[in-house]
């Protein structure tokens, strides 16, 4: 199927009540499911799904959608994600545009190895996890004792054992039918120079890194015996794992930072384990590589504020000042906890306890402190640089001038020469490109003229009569930047353009179709109530056209022209009238 025939196919295949059951415990109310909403931390049963309507809505928080919204909200996936994996739940195959049989084929042939792929990680999983328990794994059993972990804990993150002999894995997979060529491409077997395949992992404890959707598709290993060798290794980048791109049990935490409404972010995957086992189930690790965009959206669909723990030597204050910028620049709140000299989140919790974490925490500097912090160590023309690339790069044009302000204000800069500078930078880009940059300030649908709100209201509500409004000419008539863009979009994308909107337009197509908006069933009375408006708005604007005329006509002795203009106003004003 085409895209827009999957998503109707979807809606009409999976109940939306039945995919919020598996994350949520909704109870029947009348007509409606209800919950405490998974998205904010709160126990009354504010969260709302109208099973007939496949929408849901959140009294307290407003989060809002469909099946597609819910999905990936929940998933931290965006809607090319989401419809994928709800069309691969539904049967359904989507048609990739136009493509000839060898493509198609190609395509099959990509997706039959992709799920041979995950099949193998779960094999292996269960491999590692038997081995676990067997004699040879004794030390690596001691390993977890030492190191506090508990049995609920290993159960629950599914650690396991990699035995030291080269072909274990390897007989495994060859037992269950798979190519050892594909294993080979999937991560888990090396290859010889002699194209012998091998145990990539030997003689370690193993962590299986999960995808959103709860499957394996990666893991790290820890050396228990032998310095010679690296001491984690970790799966490289697969058609089913990039590495940049996930996290290190969000799988596991993502209810936690739901409820809590932060995410504890953090660097080892033995960090990840203590901190879950101390009852903090909202920490996640960033899989041995510095925080990235991927990592970034993935978390921000669970939550807008997190809390970085790194260690507090130069290598530590570098990461988090990096990261720092990163979220801050795309309008998430951050705190960073810095770990004392020779400690991390492990020993801290397991010889001072909670009490101590709890207490850096409540010390923890927000992130745009903490960058300041860091910066009066640099020189003066480093700081001066450091502040204007950073204001360039902030992504909500309403967060720039309160950033500027506490940027000059602690670092002692001239405010003004700040925003005279960054002004500089927008006409630059402004000239260079032919169009405004992205920074500038973009004002909302609420604040633009009656008229645009009202033609944006029924083009969202009845997007299927767009034919009706430019007959009435309501397209030529909208004035705001992103009154156009949200028409263009519906006229693009038809039904899949709610799942392509930023967040302003979400709020708005919320507040017009949501599971709170009124009955889209007078679409005849509503258009009409329109064109009443849009025939007095073009009455207006020929009035004023027709007067501008006249005034500008008046003394140059033509009396035909200004007899002609005077006619003109007197007929529009009747129409006006009328």
């Amino acid at each position: 199927m085409q895209s827009k025939d999957a998503i109707r196919a979807i809606k009409e295949r999976l109940n939306i009540v039945d995919i919020v059951r598996r994350f949520v415990e909704l109870k029947r109310n009348g007509p409606r499911w209800v919950a405490p909403c998974p998205f904010h931390q709160e126990t009354k049963p504010s969260f709302s799904v109208n099973e007939e309507q496949g929408m849901f809505y959140c009294f307290g928080c407003h989060a809002s959608g469909d099946i597609f919204d819910f999905y990936g909200r929940i998933n931290g996936l965006d809607f090319k994600e989401s419809l994928e994996q709800l069309a691969a739940e539904a049967g359904i195959t989507i048609e990739r545009g136009r493509s000839n049989a060898r493509s198609q084929g190609e395509e099959r042939e990509r997706r039959s190895g992709r799920q041979q792929m995950l099949r193998m990680y779960e094999l292996a999983a269960g491999h590692f996890s038997a081995a676990l328990q067997s004699p040879e794994a004794a030390e690596c059993r001691g390993y977890i004792e030492k190191r506090g972990l508990s049995g609920d804990i290993v159960q629950r993150f599914g650690l396991g054992w990699a035995r030291r002999e080269w072909q274990s894995l390897a007989d495994a997979l060859r037992r269950a039918g798979f190519d050892a060529r594909l294993a080979v491409e999937a991560g888990l077997l090396g290859q010889s120079g002699n194209g012998r395949a091998y145990d990539r992992f030997r003689g370690r404890l193993i962590f299986p890194i999960k995808s959103l959707s709860n499957q394996i598709i990666a893991f790290g290993g820890r050396i228990i015996a032998g310095e010679d060798e690296a001491k984690y290794i970790n799966s490289s980048d697969t058609p089913i794992y990039k590495k940049g791109e996930h996290l290190y049990g969000l799988a596991q935490a993502r209810r936690g930072i739901t409820t809590k409404g932060r995410a504890l972010l953090t660097e080892g995957y033995m960090d990840v384990l203590t901190l879950h086992q101390f009852g903090y189930d909202n920490a996640v690790g960033v899989l041995g590589t510095a925080l990235t965009p991927e990592q970034i959206k993935r978390l921000s669909g669970f939550a807008s504020q997190m809390v970085l723990l790194f260690d507090g030597d130069r290598a530590g204050r570098k990461a988090a000042l990096r990261s720092c910028e990163m979220l801050l620049t795309r309008g998430l709140a951050c705190n960073v906890v810095l770990m004392p000299e020779g400690e991390d989140i492990d020993s801290l919790l397991r010889t001072a306890g909670p009490e101590a974490f709890e207490e850096l925490q409540a010390r923890a500097p927000d992130g745009l402190r903490f960058c300041v912090d860091v910066l009066k160590a640099l020189a003066p023309r480093e700081t001066v640089e450091w502040a204007r690339n950073f204001l360039r790069q902030v992504e909500l044009p309403e967060l720039v001038s309160p950033y500027v302000s506490r940027l000059a204000g602690h670092l002692q800069l001239s405010e003004n020469e700040l925003r005279q500078g960054l002004a500089a930078w927008h006409s630059q880009k402004q000239d260079g490109r032919g169009s405004a940059p992205a920074q500038t300030a973009k004002p909302s649908l609420a604040r633009q003229n009656m008229r645009d709100r009202q033609i944006m209201m029924y083009a969202v509500r009845y997007p299927e009569r767009l034919d009706d409004l430019r007959a009435l000419g309501a397209d030529l008539t909208l004035q705001s930047a992103i009154a156009r863009r949200l028409w263009d979009k519906i006229e693009e994308l038809g039904e899949e353009c709610p799942y392509h909107l930023d967040q302003r337009e979400k709020n708005f197509w919320t507040l017009c179709r949501g599971a709170e908006a009124a009955p889209r069933d007078n679409g005849d009375k509503e258009l009409e109530f329109l064109r009443r408006d849009l025939d007095a708005y073009y009455a207006s604007a020929q009035k004023s056209s027709v007067s501008a005329a006249l005034r500008e006509n008046t003394g140059t002795g033509d009396f035909a022209a200004d007899l002609d203009y005077l006619r003109a106003l007197q007929e529009t004003l009747e129409k006006g009238h009328e």
